[in-house]
């Protein structure tokens, strides 16, 4: 058995950090500051004709943008360090960078190497990346002293971006994209067309329809203009395809409708897989996340072995009916879930990673993405349970940022793990992730490159509950999980509807992303005011944690007395809690359905009725 209680256990899963309510974002790189006066370049390391650095804009959500640049050694002996000199015009500025110092005087922006990626070998490259502000884009771009694109000639401009893409005729496996023409000083003499991020081909159009992509799938798409002298601008707008066909779910053309299996459930909550079964759920989902395992020495790790696959259960405590013996190499959470398989083919199990205990591991594991990746597919796809789990799903509270412990891992951390993942487990299994509803400005959505990563998983699972609690033990009183805002809302950007649009507003589809609805109540003591906003002593008494309390025991011990921005709450006696019944399921289903989304999922089970009524209005909702 674990050594976790399961007092500790309950607050694996929650979206926001439980123990502060500022809006500080820790761990971010540091913001660059502008200097008074630039400071000297060091001596070209090598002749203009012997390097050249490109730009691109990886992302763009709006109120701000991801920009690359990349040096290539084009000569036949190493560079012993670079430095590239651009300008932004006024209002655009870079905010954060990695992978080299960069400073500014005025509009004037200069990069140079780190220690560590100065040398740069022939034929080879290196990149760095930075978060920028305002909606310029690069000009002037010099390199150790010369042209960026290898040229003599320094006065020789990048051209400018391309018109954002349309896309059109878009079928099961193509689609047909026409932008507007980029201007450049001597002349523009092709494009390259970036899908994901990556060339997928150069023409001398205006026009290009890319092919063999899969159906029901997720692409974006942007142009960059090359010049006369090969010299690249920045990328266009991007435009977000989604092609017809498909449907990754068991069900095609189904809702995704997931829900959390704890581990350590097993033990005080005596919540097994079998309930699953009893209680109708496992009929009414498509997809089950077992959490968790653990993130240790930047490897996947088993949480609790006993729980796990060493619990043997008896023929009444079985899913088939069948007692488990001694001898058997896989019994417990595992063996059961496979017999919950056999009795609904279409249902698929992914093993989670992480949670509110054990996200701290990940800042190693972003150290060496790769490695951690291999370690988590060895345990995944071990052939003692590889027919059991279809994918992976990481949840990281919080990259960049803090949750049970802080991370400064960098903004494209979580980026990078998440596609080491993809690398590695390949198109054939799932890869997902649970994230953070935090919209407010600066917050810990803004604090990690969510958009870029949206390319590597299938779907986010965004925490949209837990945004009030008796973690603030004075209140107000307010609804833990609030669909929209309300007049007298304690912060700006704790609710889901923000979390949702400000995803969205950094180019990640509706379809990428799966609301989240809690199984449980968060509530006060102390309380006078019936309606929210009201003053507390303190959490109200729970089961298994003070402050909180599972749907099942708040129907009728405390029942709902009203509503307020999609969600129930409820005063008995000095006590307030705030929860979601069936009624307000049935309307955050209605905006799933609305805004496009790809499903909802739940945290977890066990909070739910024996007959499992909360599941039944998440399988109705998205009928």
């Amino acid at each position: 058995m674990s050594t976790e209680t399961p007092l500790r256990r309950t607050r694996f899963r929650f979206g926001l950090a439980t123990t502060t309510r500022t809006k500080a974002m820790a761990g971010l790189t540091a913001l660059l500051l502008p200097l008074a006066a630039m400071v000297g370049l060091a001596a070209p390391a090598q002749a203009a004709t012997s390097a050249t650095a490109t730009y691109v804009k990886k992302s763009d959500w709006g109120t701000g943008f991801e920009g690359q640049w990349t040096v290539k050694n084009t000569g036949t002996t190493a560079l012993s360090s670079w430095a590239i000199e651009w300008d932004f015009p006024s209002g655009t500025s870079v905010t954060s960078a990695w992978d080299a110092t960069v400073t500014s005087s005025g509009t004037h922006w200069t990069a140079k190497n780190v220690g560590w990626n100065g040398t740069v070998a022939p034929g080879a490259s290196v990149s760095f990346g930075f978060n920028g502000a305002g909606p310029g884009t690069p000009t002037g771009c010099k390199l150790n002293g010369a042209s960026c694109d290898g040229g003599s000639v320094p006065g020789d401009n990048a051209p400018s971006a391309p018109g954002t893409p349309g896309a059109s005729n878009i079928t099961d496996t193509g689609v047909k994209l026409t932008w507007t023409a980029a201007t450049d000083d001597n002349g523009v003499k092709n494009y390259d067309v970036l899908r994901n991020g990556n060339k997928v081909a150069t023409v001398t159009g205006l026009t290009y329809t890319d092919s063999g992509l899969t159906a029901g799938s997720d692409y974006s798409y942007t142009i960059q203009a090359r010049d006369t002298a090969d010299q690249t601008g920045p990328v266009s707008g991007s435009v977000s395809v989604h092609t017809t066909g498909g449907g990754g779910n068991p069900d095609p053309g189904s809702k995704v409708k997931l829900g959390y299996f704890t581990e350590w459930g097993v033990y005080d909550r005596n919540y097994h897989v079998k309930n699953l079964e009893t209680s109708g759920s496992a009929a009414k989902i498509t997809h089950i996340n077992y959490s968790f395992g653990n993130v240790a020495g930047g490897q996947c790790a088993i949480g609790d072995a006993y729980a796990a696959y060493q619990k043997t259960y008896d023929a009444a405590s079985s899913v088939d009916g069948t007692a488990d013996t001694w001898d058997q190499p896989v019994a417990g959470n595992i063996n059961q879930l496979r017999e919950l398989k056999k009795k609904h083919p279409g249902l698929k199990v992914i093993w989670s990673f992480g949670g509110w205990t054990w996200s701290g591991g990940f800042t190693q594991a972003a150290q060496n993405p790769t490695a951690f990746a291999n370690s988590c597919y060895n345990l995944v796809e071990d052939p003692r349970w590889a027919d059991v789990f279809d994918g992976i799903d990481i949840d990281w509270e919080y990259p960049n940022a803090c949750g049970l412990s802080c991370d400064s891992s960098g903004p494209s951390a979580f980026k990078t793990v998440v596609s080491a993942l993809r690398a590695k487990f390949g198109s054939s299994n799932l890869v997902t992730a649970a994230i953070t509803a935090d919209a407010s400005s600066g917050g810990k959505i803004d604090a990690a490159d969510y958009a870029g990563a949206a390319q590597y998983v299938d779907w986010y699972n965004v925490m949209t509950y837990d945004f009030f609690g008796a973690f603030d033990a004075d209140g107000p009183t307010a609804p833990h999980s609030p669909l929209t805002s309300y007049s007298g809302i304690p912060l700006d950007g704790y609710n889901s509807d923000a979390a949702i649009t400000k995803l969205k507003s950094k180019g990640i589809a509706g379809s990428k992303l799966n609301l989240g609805i809690g199984f449980y109540g968060r509530g006060w003591t102390g309380v006078t005011q019936a309606t929210p906003g009201g003053t507390a002593t303190g959490p109200a008494p729970g089961k298994y944690e003070q402050g909180i309390e599972d749907y099942k025991l708040l129907k009728t011990s405390c029942p709902a007395t009203g509503t307020i921005a999609g969600t129930a709450y409820a005063k008995c006696g000095s006590n307030w809690w705030s929860y979601d019944t069936p009624a307000t399921i049935a309307g955050k289903m209605t905006y799933v359905k609305n805004q496009g989304l790809k499903g909802a999922f739940f945290w977890e089970f066990s909070g739910d009725t024996s007959n499992g009524e909360l599941v039944s209005a998440i399988d109705s909702g998205l009928r």
